[in-house]
């Protein structure tokens, strides 16, 4: 079975879709203190595909796309979501079958997101942030994204250099080149500290991509280690700002 290859791998380095009822007033009223593991659980039983996590208004002009990583509870995503989502921003999460190839699931991705513009003529800009295994496929978008419409991607604690099973099973490619309408940002952990990848011989979060902006995340988050889950919160809070 593919899933627990690349679990193994990208998590350790690193559900059957079910709908979770509308969701899409269930942010507002969100405690991401209380409420963190049910709610992550609530996210992964989110079908396939982008989920709308609020209501719509007028003022909403950024579209905020969350995408997960490999074997994810939901849980890491709960404070993120909450904490960047403003008047202006509509907040979605992207459910995709993390057992297999990144690609095609970033194919599908830019479908809904074209869709969605055409429907929301009102949007000017696209946020789109990866954790971990998701951050290759947000990482597609840099060369493969065709609408005029700006967009910011976020890769955090992300394997972007690729690991053997992935490189070999998905032919992927570490990203080359960065569209003008794109910023990319790379946002690492320190490879000691994280979970995911401190037991490797490399750090496989270590790209050279002309053009893009990398942050080396610090030590400590609010008094705890910033490993690997805890770096999704520490990027919303720095967005934030």
């Amino acid at each position: 079975m593919v899933k627990p290859m690349i679990t193994a791998i990208v998590i350790m380095t690193l559900a059957i879709p079910a709908s979770a009822g509308n969701t899409d007033s269930w942010l507002i009223s969100l405690n991401p203190i209380s409420d963190s593991r049910d709610a992550g659980k609530k996210l992964m039983n989110l079908t396939y595909g982008l989920n709308l996590l609020e209501t719509k208004n007028e003022n909403e002009h950024i579209l905020l796309v969350g995408v997960h990583g490999g074997n994810s509870q939901g849980y890491e995503w709960v404070y993120p979501l909450k904490t960047m989502d403003t008047e202006n921003i509509l907040s979605y999460f992207f459910r995709w079958d993390d057992s297999k190839c990144a690609e095609p699931s970033a194919i599908i991705l830019a479908k809904e997101l074209q869709e969605l513009v055409t429907e929301n003529p009102s949007i000017k800009k696209i946020i789109i942030i990866g954790h971990s295994y998701g951050g290759l496929l947000v990482s597609w978008f840099t060369e493969n994204w065709s609408s005029s419409l700006p967009m910011d991607i976020h890769a955090i604690a992300s394997p972007l250099a690729g690991i053997k099973i992935i490189n070999d099973m998905c032919q992927y490619e570490s990203p080359k080149l960065i569209k003008k309408n794109i910023s990319f940002f790379q946002w690492r952990t320190q490879k000691k500290l994280d979970g995911a990848f401190k037991n490797l011989e490399f750090n496989p979060q270590l790209i050279n991509l002309k053009g893009s902006q990398v942050y080396v995340l610090p030590d400590l988050y609010k008094g705890n280690r910033l490993g690997h889950n805890w770096s999704i919160s520490f990027v919303a809070d720095q967005l934030k700002k």
